[in-house]
């Protein structure tokens, strides 16, 4: 792979660098960091010695590679030893980003014997007796599973279970952070749905909910609807209805800045992976009227008028992947939306130009939009993407958090489509409309009024709907 096509990223490096304590050499390395175009950073000497000296040099790279060569040229200069070179993305991994901690300081015999025996079998006859119980005494009641193969990771494909584990870990720093949800991370050794079903159904009694991550399509979908149906606490494959839900969000405020109605829009959706196929439901459910998928080969998905009800209930048996009736270009003339979860610069300006008045569009493929915003801008209304150096970034960590929060709260049995549709309008409302841009259309993922928002939006959906088994201290 090039190294300009690698994923977007930070890739600043901190070398350790013995070099001679010379007049000019250090000269010598800043003059090799700008041939390369390496941007440097900071400087700190630490350790001086008569004739030796140690300095710690920190510098942007534009890729791993690019970053590697820098510090190999650095190895190479006559007289210059590399200690050690340290990529800050690989130590803020380092030994992990998660960990437990006992809630209870254990430094005396008696705490001992309450947290654990003699004591601890008086709450295990409890929850033996009332097995609802365990959502009130132990850990359950505030825990998530997010779980994988590692088909999906990312961008990146299918690397396996292994590798997927940093990812978790992220998800789970994210829950807490965000939400303070302690979540575990399962990164499952097979690839089977059979095989991974009975595995989630297996471990399901420690948790509260299960966020299932990075699983590939179709299978994701198979997964999720058979543990939909097995197990009595939320299942949500958050690579598909954490994305729709931020999408949903992002759209409901684009239309109010162009001055459109949701049930009156056309809308083309470039992408029926696991991401994708969510989007569409997301937005039949929420009134879009007429839609048209399109896949590898072009449209494969009709979605408008007396089908609309069936459609809702079974999407992916209305799609029909290997007939298309027409080409992405063409799906596009007279579109209002053009909404991409593909791959990315597959879009011209012409395509654009051939939209509806004022187009929104939202180009979400990573690293690289479907089309790259510098060029879209001038030829649309509203312009989002999945990146976060662009304004308007469709980020599921919007959702997440809060849907499962929610979720929690009340101690539900699932995550149906009325709460994903609660969760998409309380995001979009933590905007007031007077505040409203082409360039302002999603709160920032800091923003701390959005997990609350939604996850009482959530509770409060679960309660009409009749899946809260608990009332939520705010109802």
């Amino acid at each position: 792979m090039d190294e300009n096509q690698e994923p977007y990223c930070d890739f600043r490096m901190t070398v350790r660098v013995e070099i001679p304590n010379e007049p000019g050499e250090f000269a010598r390395l800043a003059t090799l960091l700008a041939e390369e175009g390496a941007n440097l950073g900071a400087i700190d000497i630490v350790e001086v010695r008569r004739n030796r000296m140690v300095r710690d040099i920190t510098f942007d790279g534009r890729s791993q590679a690019h970053a590697d060569r820098v510090v190999e040229r650095i190895r190479a200069m006559p007289g210059f030893i590399v200690r050690s070179a340290s990529d800050r993305v690989f130590l803020m991994h380092l030994g992990g980003k998660i960990s437990t901690r006992s809630k209870v300081p254990v430094k005396t015999r008696n705490t001992l014997s309450m947290i654990y025996t003699p004591g601890v079998a008086r709450v295990c006859l409890a929850i033996a007796a009332d097995p609802e119980s365990a959502f009130t005494f132990t850990t359950r009641g505030n825990s998530v599973a997010v779980v994988t193969d590692g088909s999906a990771i990312l961008g990146l494909g299918n690397l396996g279970p292994a590798a997927a584990m940093p990812v978790m870990e992220g998800k789970i720093a994210l829950l807490k952070e965000f939400a303070e949800i302690d979540g575990w991370p399962i990164c499952l050794s097979t690839q089977d749905p059979d095989r991974i079903v009975e595995a989630v159904v297996a471990i399901a009694p420690s948790f509260g909910a299960i966020n299932l991550e990075d699983i590939s399509a179709p299978r994701c979908f198979e997964i999720e609807h058979r543990l939909r149906e097995l197990l009595d606490i939320p299942v949500m494959h958050d690579d598909q209805h954490g994305t729709a839900v931020v999408l949903l969000a992002a759209l409901i405020n684009a239309l109010k800045v162009v001055g459109k109605e949701i049930h009156q829009i056309r809308v083309v959706v470039n992408g029926l992976g696991a991401a994708g196929t969510a989007c569409c439901k997301i937005l039949l459910a929420a009134g879009v009227r007429h839609l048209v998928g399109c896949d590898r080969l072009g449209a494969v998905l009709d979605a408008t008028g007396e089908d609309l009800e069936s459609l809702r209930r079974d999407l992916r048996a209305a799609i029909t992947f290997d007939t298309p009736f027409a080409t992405l270009r063409e799906s596009l003339v007279g579109a209002d939306v053009f909404i991409g979860v593909s791959r990315g610069n597959i879009l011209k300006v012409e395509d654009l130009q051939t939209m509806a008045r004022d187009p929104i569009v939202f180009a979400m493929a990573n690293p690289d939009p479907e089309i790259a915003p510098e060029i879209a801008r001038p030829y649309c209304r509203v312009m989002a993407t999945g990146r976060s150096d662009y304004p308007n970034q469709v980020n599921n960590l919007l959702a997440f958090p809060g849907i499962f929060r929610g979720a929690l709260d009340v101690r539900a049995r699932t995550i149906n489509e009325e709460m994903k549709l609660a969760a998409a309008h309380a995001i979009a409302a933590i905007i007031p409309e007077d505040h409203l841009t082409e360039d302002y259309i999603v709160p920032s993922v800091f923003d701390k009024k959005v997990v609350r928002a939604v996850a009482r939006a959530v509770a409060r959906a679960a309660h009409e709907t009749g899946v809260a088994r608990r009332r939520d201290r705010d109802h």
